[in-house]
């Protein structure tokens, strides 16, 4: 403790100790000392000496610190010291630097001190685990420790922090600390671990992130709010910039929809703060790496959908068109509006609906011209204002039609200022970037829109008082020969090689006129100066535009003498070199790497994005074009022309092979029907038969039954008993009844065996029904005949089509032979030659291939015919008895049920009867009638046949 009051305290007597040497004994003492009072304060003095001493401290200390982390975790006290020790000598505090020597000479300090600390990734990890410890002390210190290694070696430090069990979590519990200066710390230190690396921000995205951040901003009062919703906007874009898969997934969590809230600046934007436009700024940002057009285009359109249908480009929109909006911020959201309407035909068509606050009412795409146009406007907005005219018109025909249409004579209205006027305005005033900008405004009108390219040559310029009007596009080739600033000259090139390209007719009304052409090859031969090549490569691109889409409508301009002219005026080897300049120009590389026109000077602005892919897609071809003698340009006209008629006939053998090929599957699917139905018919066969033995034995049994049931002829004792009545004397009332019931006992008789009588012909019947039934070949005749016929008709459909398909090949192959001859009067071109010998190599393999497939059709349905032809006889002796057996069990069915009801009628008839004549024999008795045996009228009667034995 001597020791260290020593060194903290008064000066003792003697010779003072120097820096190194106080350090070193302060290292032994830390090393040494076995009380943890005596190590922290050790520890305690080595921070105090970090930063004066910040070499020797890391040189000497690092180590015993390190330890320190390890050994005494349970002190928070020393563990702080610790921490904060080793913050001092590997942080860059640029604010105690002196000048940029000083500050270089600590940066590689804090790196060689960073690299000594994650040598061993160990201590990464322990660093990791430290911050868990909740105490103030140990976890700020170790957050900050952690960004100072991040900022030094962010890819070393972030692959250690990725293999890490839970190291990415344990980062992200910083942000849920209710303490601000820790959570905001964890802020910085999240933005340097998310730095380019994809697989940490996929991590930290799908650990709730994005809801935290937004939460946050929320809290903290959004755009008005400090310096922490700048960090956790900038966190935002590091986790979405680039990341696809972030992206979608803050797309999908609905948390587009909670950016709107962000743009509600209000009515009064007077007072916009430093850090307000700042975190504006970096809002307007966050919203353009959702949609940038390096994105994939599929998740860039679901985010502009989303954009839209929250209500997010309208806020933008209400941005745009409010006033007191300060410059930066309302370039940033012309901007950002730009790329959220981009290739979204919805959203451009909400765009042209903006109307600005003012009397009256005009568009807002026509305010934004009048300031591109206006060259008091900085410089920064008007190429905003562009970028945002190209988006608009970017694969938008509809948006095309309506600004071309707003300079046709038809349209015009004098009272309004339309976009068609500001565009003619500043292509022909005296400013030279609003000539630039007016140029590529209007080329991107007609890109790829050959209908307002050729509505454009409508459009007619009254230039001045008493002369005739003259076109567009001859004003520009007059303001070319004028010979204005080269900024004006490249912008007009631009604009009249997007015109007439693609455009024969636009090639045609240029080549009209007289003075064209001897402008251009006098500009391209002239020996200029280093600015004037790039207008000489413009030049040479405008006239092999002409050559390569004239249509020779113009003898004095043909295609052969625009070469002529070039090769006596210009030199081919000259003209290509002048052309190829265009794309070996550094402004060209610049503008070809993304679409919006960013320049860090007006003098820089000299090429579009679209444009520059115009050059890359016509360089070859018009290289190639100038190179090309007359005969080899009839040759090449003879090959396309040959190549048209091989296509037209590989075109018609294609859809010959396609009919074919329908019609096989449709045999395919009818001979599968036939064998389906074969099978059905086999299968409804064997039930019916298995069927008509059932009934058979049910009709036995039926016939058995109805054979048991037969009554005895029983007339007789009626007869004898009428007999015995005659020779009775006159009657008394008794005997006059005895005779009435005689009578009626009488007519009793008759009418049962009137009915036993029915019932044997119904037997009869029966019995006949089912002789008929085991006999159904007479009348199975016809029946197999017409299925005969039937199944004979479908085997002659197709054979039909297998004849008329056979024809057909036929006439393919005859015709393939004319193509041959043809090819071979061709062979003259090798192009020729060797695509008709590949083509007909093709159809010659496809039309054996067609061959052998009919052939095998054709056996396939040769062997079913003669499956039929077996099949008849089935068909003959089972399929027309199956349906005559079928109906004549339905009628005997309905016989028997008949036979079975009268039956029952006899049966209840003889019971009525029984029961009358017993009835009326006890009536006998009683008046004491003898009845003899032949008067039993029932022999089936006990009773009855019990009387008898008695008498």
């Amino acid at each position: 403790m001597n020791f260290l009051r020593g060194v903290m305290g008064g000066q003792p007597a003697g010779p003072q100790p120097t820096g190194a040497e106080t350090i070193q004994k302060l290292c032994d003492r830390v090393a040494s000392s076995t009380l943890l009072e005596d190590r922290r304060d050790a520890v305690r003095a080595l921070k105090s000496l970090s930063k004066k001493y910040r070499l020797d401290v890391g040189t000497q200390a690092m180590e015993h610190l390190v330890h320190i982390l390890q050994t005494d975790r349970s002190d928070s006290d020393i563990l702080g010291y610790a921490l904060d020790t080793l913050y001092n000598i590997i942080c860059n505090d640029e604010e105690e630097e002196q000048d940029e020597s000083a500050q270089k000479q600590a940066e590689d300090m804090g790196v060689l001190f960073t690299d000594k600390f994650i040598q061993d990734p160990e201590n990464v990890t322990l660093l990791l685990a430290l911050l868990e410890e909740f105490d103030f002390h140990v976890r700020w210190p170790g957050v900050k420790l952690l960004t100072a290694l991040l900022k030094n070696q962010c890819s070393q430090v972030q692959g250690v922090i990725l293999v890490s069990p839970m190291g990415v979590s344990r980062l992200m519990d910083l942000l849920a600390d209710s303490r601000e200066v820790i959570r905001n710390d964890g802020l910085l230190l999240l933005q340097q671990l998310t730095k380019g690396n994809a697989a940490i921000q996929k991590i930290v995205a799908f650990e709730s992130a994005f809801e935290r951040l937004l939460d946050i901003i929320t809290e903290e009062g959004s755009s008005d709010g400090g310096i922490v919703v700048e960090d956790c906007l900038l966190l935002l874009v590091n986790l979405l910039k680039n990341n696809s898969s972030n992206q979608n997934f803050f797309k999908e969590g609905s948390y587009i929809q909670k950016m709107k809230p962000w743009f509600e600046v209000g009515d009064d934007n007077s007072g916009w703060s430093a850090q307000k436009v700042t975190n504006l700024h970096l809002m307007l940002q966050l919203v353009r790496v959702m949609v940038s057009p390096v994105n994939p285009p599929g998740a860039t359109s679901s985010c502009q959908r989303s954009m839209f249908q929250c209500g997010l480009l309208q806020q933008l929109c209400t941005i745009l068109m409010a006033t007191g909006v300060p410059a930066d911020i309302l370039t940033e959201t012309i901007n950002t509006v730009s790329e959220v309407i981009r290739g979204s035909q919805i959203n451009q068509d909400y765009f042209a609906s903006v109307n600005a606050p003012s009397n009256p009412p005009r568009p807002a795409i026509v305010v934004l011209l009048m300031s591109m146009v206006n060259e008091r406007q900085p410089f920064v907005l008007r190429c905003a204002v562009l970028y945002c005219f190209q988006c608009f018109l970017y694969r938008n025909q509809k948006g095309q039609g309506e600004i071309v249409s707003t300079l046709l004579p038809s349209t015009i209205d004098t009272n309004s200022i339309s976009a068609g006027q500001l565009l003619c305005g500043g292509l022909f005033s005296a400013d030279s970037l609003s000539n630039w900008c007016a140029a590529v405004a209007l080329a991107h009108a007609l890109q790829d829109n050959l209908q307002q390219k050729e509505q454009l040559l409508r459009v007619q310029l009254a230039t001045s008082m008493g002369k005739p009007p003259v076109s567009l596009l001859q004003q520009c080739t007059n303001i070319l020969s004028q010979g204005s600033k080269a900024q004006t000259r490249v912008g007009l090139l631009m604009l009249l090689c997007t015109w007439i390209n693609s455009c024969p007719i636009a090639v045609t009304h240029f080549l009209h006129n007289q003075d064209n052409i001897p402008f251009l090859t006098g500009q391209i031969s002239e020996n200029l100066g280093e600015e004037e090549r790039l207008v000489q490569g413009l030049c040479a691109l405008l006239l092999g535009i002409c050559i390569y889409y004239n249509d020779n409508s113009l003898e004095n301009y043909s295609k052969e003498k625009l070469k002529q002219l070039i090769e006596k005026r210009i030199g081919k080897e000259n003209f290509v070199e002048k052309l190829g300049f265009i794309t070996k120009h550094e402004l060209y590389s610049r503008a070809a790497q993304r679409p919006q026109p960013t320049f860090p000077s007006q003098e820089h602005m000299l090429f579009d994005h679209e444009f520059t892919k115009l050059v890359k897609d016509l360089e070859g071809v018009i290289t190639k074009a100038v190179h090309k003698s007359s005969e080899e340009e009839k040759k090449e006209e003879e090959v396309k022309k040959t190549l048209e008629q091989h296509d037209s006939i590989v075109t018609q053998y294609k859809e010959l092979i396609r009919e074919q090929d329908a019609q096989i599957q449709e045999l395919r699917e009818q001979v599968g029907t036939l064998a389906a139905r074969s099978d059905t018919l086999e299968t409804t066969v064997t039930q019916q038969q298995a069927q008509i033995l059932q009934h058979k034995d049910q009709y036995n049994i039926l016939k058995l039954k109805l054979g048991k049931g037969e009554p005895p002829g029983g007339g007789q004792g009626g007869g004898q008993g009428g007999g015995q009545c005659e020779g009775v004397p006159p009657m008394n009332g008794p005997q006059m009844e005895v005779l009435l019931l005689r009578e009626e006992l009488e007519e009793l008789w008759t009418r049962h065996t009137l009915l036993q009588s029915q019932l044997e012909e119904r037997d009869t019947l029966v019995n006949t029904l089912g002789s008929e039934a085991l006999s159904p070949e007479t009348s199975a005749g016809s029946e197999h005949s017409e299925l005969t016929q039937a199944v004979l008709q479908e085997l002659e459909v197709l054979k039909d089509q297998v004849q008329t398909q056979a024809a057909e090949i036929s006439r393919l192959q005859t015709e393939r032979q004319d193509l041959l001859q043809r090819a071979e009067a061709a062979s003259s071109a090798r192009v020729s030659s060797d695509e008709g010998s590949a083509a007909v190599a093709e159809l010659e393999s496809r039309l054996a291939a067609q061959t052998t497939e009919t052939e095998r059709l054709k056996e396939e349905v040769r062997v079913l015919a003669e499956g039929r032809a077996g099949q008849d006889q089935q068909l003959a002796s089972s399929g027309s008895t199956a349906a005559i057996l079928q109906a004549e069990k339905s009628r005997l069915e309905t016989e028997l049920l008949e036979s079975r009801r009268e039956q029952d009628d006899l049966l209840m008839l003889l019971a009525d009867q029984d029961q009358k004549i017993t009835c009326l024999r006890g009536r006998l008795r009683d008046l004491g009638e003898t009845i003899d045996d032949e008067d039993d009228l029932d022999p089936r009667d006990p009773s009855e046949e019990e009387e008898e034995e008695d008498d």
